[in-house]
């Protein structure tokens, strides 16, 4: 039996300048119903950068899209920067650990960041509760103004309306669990 042919997933900034541009959406109407700058958002839209799963959701929000279709693609370009480490221009990967969670609220995944490296780009907020388990290595949640230093066996409940920005704080990678809800 011949494999079976999959046609590959638009990426993910195409089909955001398409949900975008479908409902006549100007960048500063998306910019102020994300907070993110219109350079980010054409950035995003030209496959310059690959926003985060926060990120993505308050993108998806704004546009009133599927926030599922967003994750699997970029989940789909981070396990392609896994398998070929070498070549990878971010310091975290992500996966699903809920597929088929379409319309649901609630999101689980298993994120891996760097040694020494930030969770990168700015701080980032996001309509909901997060929930953050470590699993390996130690990583700093910085909520607001507040820090939160986190080792294996510690987790963090917090408001992801609040800005928030991860760091990886050791000399070794972390793993960690992030469980996103979203109303």
């Amino acid at each position: 039996m011949p494999p079976k042919k999959t046609t590959p997933l638009p990426p993910v900034g195409k089909k955001i300048k398409k949900a975008r541009t479908d409902k006549k959406m100007s960048y500063d109407a998306l910019a102020n119903e994300t907070g993110f700058s219109i350079d980010f958002l054409k950035q995003v839209e030209a496959g310059k950068v690959t926003p985060h799963v926060g990120s993505l959701l308050q993108i998806s929000r704004a546009l009133d899209i599927d926030s599922c279709d967003l994750l699997k693609e970029a989940e789909g370009r981070m396990q392609d920067r896994i398998k070929a480490y070498t070549k990878r221009t971010s310091s975290y990967a992500y996966s699903t650990l809920t597929p088929g969670a379409e319309n649901k609220h609630l999101k689980a995944f298993r994120v891996k960041i760097d040694a020494m490296k930030d969770h990168e780009g700015v701080s980032y907020n996001h309509e909901g509760e997060e929930f953050v388990y470590v699993l390996d290595g130690t990583i700093e949640v910085v909520v607001g103004q507040h820090v939160n230093s986190l080792g294996p066996g510690d987790s963090l409940h917090f408001n992801s309306g609040i800005q928030h920005h991860l760091k990886n704080t050791g000399e070794k990678d972390a793993e960690l669990i992030v469980v996103i809800y979203n109303p």
